[in-house]
């Protein structure tokens, strides 16, 4: 024992035993040299150097296992963004950058498109790394392809190579059973049911009420003095498609559908943060809201079935009724949403561009008139309605409706998935990995459309498009061109029709105005091409004023310039 109290190593700071016992928050700056302790504690002394000494260990291993584990972290973060920027491939992928981890390039593909050009994320990276290149897009990791012979391939193989998909996040705005996620038999089932609605049988019996639907249209713009040009025209446009699918008339309805379907338009092409007071949360809401109504007027129709089908519902009805049916209430109202859309937003801006194009070429504007003009005086009554062999009469007007799309580029991207490991052009598309044909690159490229910011129908002139090619691909492509296509040609020549025949230009001192004017009443219409997004917006303004027109309506029809006063008030 006396051995143990001389030990050298036994240093403490002179506190009583009993305090050193009851410390446990002891240091080893606490300990200081001791002086010779009486026997009788010696065991005590013993004890507490072992207690330290493990502390001192516990300390120690725990450190190491902070560094360990701090050093695994970084190993594992360092191996995720490298997976992340170098995928996996049994090939050699197309040179490219997947950005930032877990957002990808999302924030910059999201950008806003300031000018009628190329996408400015698509049109650097085509700069960058080519006509094909990998990024990624909210988490998933894509190819997209500006090439017309990928592009044209990838619609080729469609059900064979490649499916369509469309990112989480639109399939969510869209519905999780909308007709664009759905394949195989179920696709083609739906795609029939839509061809009998806009098959062409159905469209001959349509034109006359597309052709009442813009002369109302028109003759409403000429008695009101302010006209957002592009929400009245999709206005006309929702009116129209609406009563064809589910009859439907706002001044009988408590709740405004289009106004739903404006609210969800708003933000489409957003950031995808569902956080309240974010467009894109709007966006649900307004899908949420239109889905309500729909499924209401479903029930409706369903308790009060109709002898005679009258509309898209009705038919509808009928399929639900058979025995074995693979349509559901579900599958059915996406189809109602998406098809309420697709004429909704696109065809009404097509129309207003068309109307912008009108206003910027005068030229355009005379040749498309005189053609309506020789429909009419070869008529035995001018005053009859349009048939269908006068539509398909319309030349050069389906010449200036290719050109209005092509540089309206409505749809900015076209989405597919690969079905396993393809090899093109010395490059390999991963399995799984989403495709993104990008139709403005196509319809602006200058190899092969010259000067392809200019509108210009006389490219079409001779060229006959039964459906997309490697350069021409507005309504896409494959097994899902558009069904609609022929409905929305329907109703941009009738309106077409309609306005050159009934209504006269008047170029005024403001390049930027035009005035239509028929007998004593004048719509001047004010066409500003502003920023768009990736699905363009064109906000344009449409003013009437009556009785302020002198000379509008010469015989000789010479285009006559307003005075500078009128152009003041313009």
């Amino acid at each position: 024992m006396p051995a143990l109290s001389a030990s050298p190593c036994l240093f403490f700071p002179r506190f009583p035993p009993q305090t050193l016992l009851t410390s446990s928050n002891l240091s080893l700056s606490h300990f200081l040299l001791f002086q010779r302790p009486k026997a009788h504690h010696s065991i005590m002394y013993l004890f507490l150097q072992l207690k330290v000494f493990s502390e001192l260990q516990l300390v120690t291993v725990g450190r190491m296992w902070g560094l360990c584990i701090g050093a695994l972290v970084i190993i594992s973060i360092t191996h995720f963004v490298y997976r992340w920027r170098n995928p996996r491939c049994n090939g050699k992928l197309p040179p490219g950058s997947m950005g930032f981890p877990l957002l990808g390039e999302t924030l910059q593909f999201f950008t806003p498109n300031t000018s009628s050009d190329i996408p400015p994320f698509i049109k650097k990276r085509m700069d960058r790394y080519g006509s094909i290149f990998k990024t990624n897009l909210v988490g998933r990791p894509v190819v997209i392809s500006t090439d017309p012979d990928l592009n044209y391939f990838i619609f080729q193989q469609e059900g064979v190579l490649f499916q369509s998909w469309y990112p989480d996040t639109f399939t969510e705005i869209f519905g999780r059973q909308n007709v664009g996620s759905l394949h195989g038999f179920l696709y083609k089932y739906l795609k029939n049911m839509v061809l009998n609605l806009f098959g062409p049988e159905s469209l001959k019996k349509m034109l006359p009420e597309v052709e009442q639907a813009a002369n109302r249209t028109l003759q409403q713009w000429s008695c009101q003095d302010t006209i957002e040009l592009k929400d009245a025209t999709a206005s006309m446009i929702f009116d129209l498609t609406a009563k064809k699918l589910i009859s439907y008339e706002p001044d009988k309805s408590s709740e405004n559908l289009r106004t739903n379907f404006v609210a969800f338009i708003q933000g489409l092409i957003s950031f995808p943060l569902n956080i309240p007071g974010t467009a894109y949360h709007k966006c649900l809401q307004g899908r949420k809201r239109a889905m309500r109504m729909l499924k209401t007027m479903l029930q409706e129709r369903r308790a009060m079935p109709r002898k005679q089908q009258s509309d898209f519902f009705d038919y509808v009805l009928e399929e639900l009724r058979k025995d074995g049916t693979i349509l559901t209430e579900a599958i059915a109202l996406d189809l109602m949403f998406v098809l309420l859309f697709a004429s909704f937003e696109t065809t009404s801006l097509a129309i207003t561009l068309a109307i912008k194009f009108l206003s910027d070429h005068p030229l355009v504007l005379k040749q498309l008139t005189e053609e309506h003009e020789a429909i009419l005086n070869q008529r035995e009554n001018a005053d009859s309605g349009l048939t269908w062999k006068e539509y398909k009469s319309m030349t050069f007007t389906f010449q200036f409706i290719n050109e209005t799309v092509r540089l309206a580029n409505i749809v900015p991207g076209i989405f597919r998935k690969a079905l396993r490991d393809i090899q093109f052009k010395g490059y390999t598309i991963p399995a799984s990995w989403g495709v993104m044909v990008c139709p403005p690159a196509v319809h602006l490229n200058p190899v092969k459309y010259k000067d392809p910011l200019a509108f210009d129908p006389s490219r079409w002139e001779g060229v006959e498009l039964n459906g997309a090619t490697k350069h021409f691909m507005a309504f896409g492509g494959g097994i899902r061109f558009c069904v609609g296509t022929e409905f929305t040609k329907v109703q941009m020549a009738v309106f077409l029709h309609c306005l050159v025949t009934k209504y006269r230009k008047i170029q005024g001192n403001n390049k930027q105005h035009i005035a239509l004017h028929k007998q004593n009443r004048a719509i001047t219409m004010l066409a500003i091409c502003v920023a768009r997004n990736t699905i363009p917006e064109v906000p344009t303004c449409l003013h009437t004023q009556q009785d302020h027109w002198s000379q509008a309506a010469q015989d000789n029809g010479q285009q006559d310039n307003l005075s500078a006063e009128e152009g003041e008030q313009l």
